[in-house]
């Protein structure tokens, strides 16, 4: 009897453990593709515009802003290089709020976003297989986050 409930124990323990890091996966991946994905998603009020890329560096690139309606020009904002692919592009940004660094827009920014929160999708749907045995659930989900990266990846 004693080994018997000390199995079941010990199975419980491990189902508890491997959700809770399932779970952490998951919000630390959406909390991390919030930090940018809320000037997309939240966007109303603030500055819209489109930028054409002047320059590049290692991690970022930098250009001129030209504002859709009530914002000032700016003759230099900096967007993420991997957001932008080269000089000459242009694309349509939001600024973020009390800074010169701007985020892309459209569906291409959107999928851009939240990109962390897919990779933690991928992870986690190894985690929910493997850990939880959950075979269904994984493939959903690690499928779901692998098709994020490919539309990002296709739309950028």
């Amino acid at each position: 009897m004693e080994r018997s409930s000390s199995r079941r124990a010990a199975l419980v323990g491990r189902r508890v453990a491997m959700g809770l890091v399932a779970v952490v996966l998951l919000v630390a991946g959406a909390w991390s593709s919030w930090d940018t994905a809320h000037h997309i998603v939240l966007a109303k009020g603030r500055e819209h515009g489109t930028v054409t890329v002047t320059e590049c560096g290692e991690e970022l690139c930098a250009g001129r802003y030209e504002p859709d309606a009530t914002s000032s020009a700016r003759a230099r904002v900096t967007v993420e290089r991997s957001v932008a692919a080269g000089e000459g592009d242009r694309f349509p940004v939001v600024v973020r709020p009390g800074s010169d660094a701007v985020v892309r827009t459209g569906v291409p920014g959107f999928l851009h976003a939240w990109m962390p929160l897919g990779g933690a999708m991928v992870l986690a749907g190894f985690v929910i297989g493997g850990g939880l045995r959950m075979v269904r659930t994984a493939w959903g989900v690690g499928t779901a986050g692998a098709a994020l990266l490919v539309a990002t990846f296709v739309a950028l």
